[in-house]
């Protein structure tokens, strides 16, 4: 069976997002002396590799663990951050995921190839989770889902390193309604929404500035009615794409490639 390069590209960056990154361990190899700060060593070390091997050099980091310390919680967030990203893309994960998202941690790893720089964290707490899963109570609470990611972006806008970059929002159901909500807390550069539920945002909707992107699968039909709808209520530059022969999770073959695609291509236009 032959694989193709973007095959075997794809299935390298989901495995790099996964375990840990050989980029760093091959610098503190070749450079054991150099005392670095993790997060620019590893961006260094995945720079050298992108030169030597030819790819992205999105394809050769390791995860940064982050604790970002809220007003109302310190939550749990995976940051990816290639060298000269112009720009990062927060992720709200929708009705009871977490950062784990399958979905979101491959789409995200597309993005990190396509150059821009990545945030995947827990909008609730492990507490908070269990007590979810239990009674379904908070992940509807698009006020709190809310809070907690205009609070990690604040911040985020609070590092050194961040300071100057770009920020966009990538919601997934829920996460949707929350990303379009917190734009107008903390204004961002663009929104991207995957199967999501902008209709749980209707009040903000109007107010929203942020150039926004609805990705729907054309088999959701009950989702893709309410984004049509609250696409009618944005005033912001927005576009509706309708991804053929899909359904709410994106799991039919090429799909979730499709959604990847897609909000690539958004966030390097306006990141």
């Amino acid at each position: 069976m032959r694989i193709r390069t973007d095959d075997f590209k794809r299935m390298l960056a989901v495995s790099l997002f996964s375990a840990p990154a050989i980029a760093f361990v091959v610098f503190d190899f070749v450079f054991p002396n150099i005392s670095t700060p993790s997060l620019e060593k590893n961006m260094l070390a995945a720079f050298l590799l992108s030169v030597l091997f030819g790819m992205p050099s999105g394809y050769f980091l390791k995860r940064t663990d982050l604790a970002i310390i809220t007003p109302e919680a310190t939550l749990h967030g995976d940051l990816w951050l290639p060298p000269g990203a112009p720009g990062i893309v927060l992720f709200a994960h929708g009705s009871g995921s977490s950062r784990l998202s399958p979905r979101n941690r491959y789409v995200a790893s597309e993005i990190v190839g396509g150059g821009l720089g990545t945030l995947l964290f827990d909008l609730l707490t492990a507490a908070e989770e269990r007590r979810d899963r239990l009674d379904a109570s908070l992940r509807f609470d698009i006020g709190l889902l809310t809070r907690r990611l205009a609070d990690a972006t604040r911040w985020l806008r609070a590092r050194s390193w961040a300071a100057s970059l770009s920020l966009g929002y990538f919601g997934a159901s829920t996460g949707a309604a929350a990303a379009l909500a917190a734009s107008l807390e903390c204004p961002v550069n663009a929104v991207v929404s995957r199967g999501g539920r902008p209709d749980l945002a209707a009040a903000a909707l109007p107010d929203v500035s942020a150039p926004t992107l609805l990705i729907v699968g054309s088999d959701d039909p009950v989702v893709l009615d309410l984004n049509r709808r609250a696409q009618a209520q944005l005033r912001c530059e927005s576009r509706l794409e309708i991804v053929p022969g899909a359904t709410h999770l994106f799991e039919e073959p090429g799909t979730l490639e499709q959604v990847a695609s897609l909000a690539t291509a958004w966030f390097r236009r306006w990141l």
